[in-house]
């Protein structure tokens, strides 16, 4: 049995690539499992995590999730409970491991949502992957040149820990960082031996978020067009300037997410007139009834959030892509980027031997 690490940045692509190769993995006559040693929450609600749900039906696992995800965290998991339970922290994580990797061939980690996260419990991605002999493939979106020198760090850490690097991915790259990840970066690696796997383009169709999962991260009232919530949200526009110096934003930005104060139904309008996905209403005030009668014409949902615009925008800074396991089509996509874009021969030898 061989276990892959996936690591990297969350909304970088870490699932969806564990997926795509787990599929791959699959279709040669292996057999596939898959584990999340560490979730992630920003409220206080508990709800069964996307990946697990997505994971759990493609590879037909007998697991629950609490097996294949044992722990929560949230940005603020230093609190009595975990200092209480710190030191069973490792034994729950080992314990789910060991159940999880019994019959099959390859086991698939999905790493935290950064590499460091967990370090004071000696369970980050460096210590888990290092703990398990681990195979490790870095998923890395570099939208600028200090995620290449990010990588190039890790690459040292990994090196002092002995954790086999299977390569580096990168991922989930726009169309104008495209050429330079090709003839700057990609070199840049190779030149400090370190072995990539491929370069992906973004693909909107399992990248671009929708309203619904914007929905989930604001915890927003739904008052329109609620049936809509699986539209794409490409951009997110604020409104909070004059109509006129709004409108050439508001004509611009594909597929948009409006945010803006109840009291402004004239931005509304006007931005129902555009390409919209959905208009996110602000401060807890109600919008006149003809924004609603309008945006049910248009078919855009609209959200009210009682909390102010600033901290809602901040809110959906973390908001990424889930492929849902009855999105057959993202999961077509997802095992074709791999066979297209990426060199994954060299994970399967590394599977295959030993």
């Amino acid at each position: 049995m061989k276990t892959l690490y996936f690591t990297g940045k969350a909304g970088d692509g870490k699932t969806a690539a564990a997926l795509g190769f787990g599929l791959k993995l699959r279709e040669k006559g292996l057999k596939v499992s898959y584990f999340k040693p560490f979730g992630f929450q920003k409220g206080m609600a508990k709800r069964e995590d996307d990946d697990v749900l997505l994971m759990r039906e493609v590879f037909e696992l007998p697991f629950s999730s609490e097996v294949i995800c044992p722990v929560t965290l949230n940005p603020h998991y230093l609190t009595g409970y975990f200092l209480k339970s710190k030191e069973s922290i490792l034994p729950l994580l080992d314990e789910s491991y060991n159940r999880l990797k019994e019959g099959c061939d390859v086991l698939l980690i999905d790493g935290s949502v950064s590499p460091y996260v967990g370090c004071n419990l000696k369970a980050d991605d460096f210590s888990l992957a290092e703990r398990w002999s681990a195979g490790l493939i870095y998923v890395l979106r570099a939208d600028c040149d200090f995620d290449l020198d990010l990588g190039l760090l890790y690459s040292e850490l990994w090196a002092c820990r002995n954790i086999k690097l299977l390569g580096i991915l990168f991922n989930n790259i726009c169309r104008t960082h495209l050429d330079k990840t090709k003839g700057l970066y990609k070199p840049i690696l190779e030149e400090n031996k370190l072995p990539v796997l491929g370069i992906v383009p973004r693909k909107e169709e399992i990248t671009t978020p929708t309203v619904a999962e914007f929905n989930r991260a604001l915890n927003g009232e739904v008052l329109a067009a609620p049936d809509k919530m699986n539209r794409p949200v490409e951009e997110v526009v604020v409104g909070t300037m004059t109509i006129e110096s709004a409108l050439g934003y508001l004509r611009r930005a594909p597929n948009k997410a409006l945010i803006t104060g109840g009291d402004r139904s004239d931005m509304a309008l006007t931005a129902l007139e555009t390409s919209t996905s959905v208009i996110i209403f602000t401060g807890g005030l109600y919008p006149n009834v003809r924004v609603l009668a309008r945006a049910e014409e248009k078919e855009v949902p609209v959200i009210l959030v009682h909390d102010d615009t600033y901290t809602t925008v901040e809110s959906l800074h973390s908001v990424y892509r889930s492929i849902h396991p009855d999105n057959t089509a993202a999961i077509k996509i997802v095992k074709k980027v791999i066979e297209n874009y990426v060199d994954w021969e060299p994970v399967l030898e590394y599977v295959k031997t030993g």
